[in-house]
Formats: structure tokens, C-alpha cells, sequence
């Protein structure tokens, strides 16, 4: 599973940043930079969803709160589109000198327009991406329309973004006007997919057209259908991970993952990946799956370990073993759901074991949850099937194993 690891940075104008650096398992392919939209926050449905697909695929994606916004220092009134811009350049240089230079730009909404204006600021994007995002960064500015005469005059205002109070001031309308992107999408030099919805009522699809016409290829664009802006539907956050992940491929590192070994006739073959120091193929006949060791002990993460495959292999044939006898017997189960857990336990009383020598054995704790309208006796007579199922007396019989040298 992906991991989710807590950054901070110093921004722009000196205050600290709260971000989040989403990790695939194994070394990432690639980095990207996520600027999310305007009042928003790194956290917010969209950019979560799609960071986290995102590092499922192998590609790392930090995202931050901008100045002022989220958990991040600093005070918003302070901040404008310009500022915006020099903290995602801040958080592209963090990037680099801790981890891997972006390579990949994705920006939301506002995010959007920045990651246009920035990606001329960072030498190491290949790529960039926009969701949503406005042809100019005046646009944000109808978000508040019915305060910008108090602002003109009075020289601030505290609006209504999203349900919450923000102060801006005549500083921010000042840097926003005129602030068109077709001339930076021009310019930008790098491939660009452009994602919108044509139903988005907060950034109409005309901002897309615009950009899209003015963009030199390469450029692709991605209709986002029936999606709102915001990309509240899980799987509108996902399509748009997936499409990312594919448009992006050519611009990250090929997956180091070497192809798995062929499979043995009826059997089993584990080999090394080379990744890492613990990370295994897993093959049989018809599937290929990883096993390793956690990170706490020097592995990467990104499988079961063996003990794990013990567990499962347990589980998954005491489960098995429960459907079939049930089926057979027209036993109303719903459901059968097992966890097993392994450990190491004391034996506190061996004949055989040295004296004074401590010795532990295996325990495999087993839990069986059954479910659907079932009686008494056949709750009871389906645990006793859970302790025949063929591992679990493979467990119990006497076992013995084989080792050779191949030649």
C-alpha cells in the first residue's frame, strides 16, 4: 500500500508549510508537484484521491497547503496569485534537495493556473497538468464579486470562500488583473493535458478552450464528463489519476520491477527482485505476487511476508473449506470472513525440550466470523469443519521438506 509521510518546508514568504508526500511502494518512477485550488487545501477530496492513485502507479506526489491555508503559517491575507507561485517553486526545490526534483506539475483549479506559470520557474518538469483551471487568474476573483468594491475602496474585505471567512486585500485584486495563462501556456514547452468538465459551473469550459488553442503541441485534453469542479465523486478523482498515470508514462522512469520468473509445473517458484533487500516474485501456475519485509526491518513494504503467506494460506483455505461444506449441506451462509493472526508463544512445559533451555512454538490465533440466518447447531458444526480444512492439518500432520542444490 502507498505510504503518506508528513513534510514541512519554508515557504515563499518565510512562513513554515504543512504538506503530505504521498510514496509508491519501491522507488518512486517519478515525482509530482500538486497545487490545489484556490482556499483549498492539501487535503481536500480531489488532491488526496488522486495523490494517493497516483503513488498506487508508482509516481510520488507531494502536496502542500499554500501559505496561510490548511496547517500551514502564515497569514492568507498576505498571500496573492504571485506568492502562490513561489511556494510551489519553494516546494519543487524541497523536493530536490531531499528527495527527487519534480518531474510532473498537476495543479487544481487556481493550482492550475500556477503550475502553468511556475513550470517556466523549475527546470526539471517534463510535463504538466491541469484540472479544472482557469484561463486567467482574474477569474478566481468572481468567487467574491459582490466585495470587490469594498475591497477597491477600503483596501481589504473578509469573504465568504467555501463557507469560511478569508481577508483579502487590494494587493491580491492588484497581482490577479490582467493575469491571463495563454501567453505562459504558449510558452510552456513542455507537453500539457489540459482536464475539465464541460458542465463545471465554477471554471466554465470556454477557460479550457482557451488554454488548449493556445498550448503548442504536445497537448491532450481530457473531458471529465458529468464531474463537478471540484471532483466530489471518488471516481471522477480516480479517472483522472488513471488518465494522468498513462498521459505521464513516458515522462517518468520505466518501472524497475523486472518481469517475474516463468512458472514451474505444479509448484512454486520464488525469485529476487534485485529491489531492495528482501522483495521476492511469488509465481505459480497463474499468478504473479510480491513478497518482503517491512521497512522497520530493511525491507520496502510491498508484500506480504512469509509468515503473512502462511496466514493467508490458513485463512483462505479454512474459508474455502467452510463454503463448500455449507453449499453441500444447503447451510444459509451469507458469509464467512477468517483472520488469522501469528506469533511466538513460550512452551511452558516440554519433555522433550533441554532443561532450562527457553523454547517457543508457533501460534496461529484463528477467527471465524460467520454470517446469514443460521441456528445453533449449524454454527457449531461449521467451526468444527474450520479445523479439517487441508492446511490446517497439513499444520497437524507430519511434515517434511526436501532442499537441493540446482544445477
Amino acid at each position: 500500500m502507498p505510504q503518506s509521510r508528513k513534510v514541512e518546508f519554508t515557504g515563499a514568504l518565510g512562513d513554515k508549510l504543512a504538506a503530505k508526500l504521498d510514496l509508491p511502494i519501491g522507488y518512486p518512477r517519478a515525482f509530482a508537484l500538486f497545487a490545489h485550488c484556490f482556499s483549498c487545501s492539501k487535503d481536500i477530496h480531489a488532491a488526496s484521491r488522486i495523490a494517493r492513485r497516483l503513488a498506487a502507479d508508482g509516481i510520488a506526489v507531494l502536496r502542500f497547503d499554500f501559505t496561510g491555508l490548511g496547517h500551514s503559517e502564515g497569514d492568507f491575507a498576505n498571500t496573492n496569485f504571485s506568492s502562490n507561485i513561489a511556494d510551489l517553486v519553494k516546494a519543487a526545490g524541497h523536493l530536490e534537495s531531499e528527495f527527487e526534483a519534480p518531474a510532473i506539475l498537476i495543479g487544481h483549479s487556481l493550482g492550475g493556473a500556477a503550475v502553468i506559470a511556475a513550470a517556466h520557474e523549475i527546470p526539471s518538469v517534463r510535463a504538466v497538468v491541469t484540472i479544472g483551471a482557469p484561463a486567467d487568474a482574474e477569474h478566481v476573483a468572481q468567487q467574491f464579486a459582490g466585495s470587490i468594491a469594498e475591497i477597491e475602496t477600503e483596501g481589504e474585505a473578509t469573504v465568504a470562500l467555501g463557507g469560511r471567512p478569508f481577508k483579502i486585500k487590494k494587493q491580491f485584486l492588484d497581482d490577479i488583473s490582467g493575469r491571463t495563462l495563454e501567453e505562459a501556456v504558449t510558452h510552456l514547452k513542455r507537453p500539457i493535458l489540459v482536464c475539465h468538465s464541460p458542465i463545471d459551473a465554477t471554471v466554465g469550459i470556454d477557460n479550457a478552450t482557451r488554454l488548449f488553442v493556445a498550448a503548442k503541441h504536445p497537448k491532450s485534453f481530457l473531458s471529465l464528463d458529468t464531474a463537478d469542479h471540484l471532483l466530489s465523486n471518488e471516481t471522477d478523482s480516480h479517472h483522472v489519476a488513471d488518465v494522468v498515470s498513462a498521459w505521464a508514462e513516458r515522462y517518468a522512469a520505466p518501472d524497475p520491477l523486472p518481469a517475474p520468473p516463468k512458472p514451474i509445473k505444479d509448484g512454486v517458484i520464488v525469485q529476487e527482485t534485485g529491489l531492495g533487500r528482501f522483495q521476492n516474485w511469488v509465481v505459480n501456475q497463474d499468478h504473479a505476487i510480491l513478497a518482503d519485509e517491512p521497512g522497520a526491518v530493511g525491507g520496502l513494504g510491498s508484500g506480504m511476508t512469509p509468515y503473512g503467506y502462511v496466514s493467508a494460506g490458513l485463512a483462505a483455505c479454512t474459508s474455502m473449506t467452510i463454503r463448500m461444506y455449507a453449499d453441500h449441506k444447503k447451510i444459509p451462509l451469507d458469509r464467512v470472513t477468517v483472520s488469522v493472526v501469528h506469533n511466538k508463544s513460550h512452551v511452558d512445559d516440554c519433555e522433550s525440550c533441554e532443561a532450562g533451555k527457553a523454547v517457543k512454538i508457533d501460534v496461529f490465533e484463528k477467527e471465524i466470523r460467520l454470517e446469514g440466518a443460521l441456528d445453533d447447531d449449524q454454527r457449531a458444526r461449521l467451526m468444527e469443519i474450520a479445523d479439517k480444512c487441508p492446511v490446517h492439518r497439513t499444520f497437524h500432520a507430519e511434515v517434511k521438506v526436501r532442499t537441493r542444490l540446482a544445477r
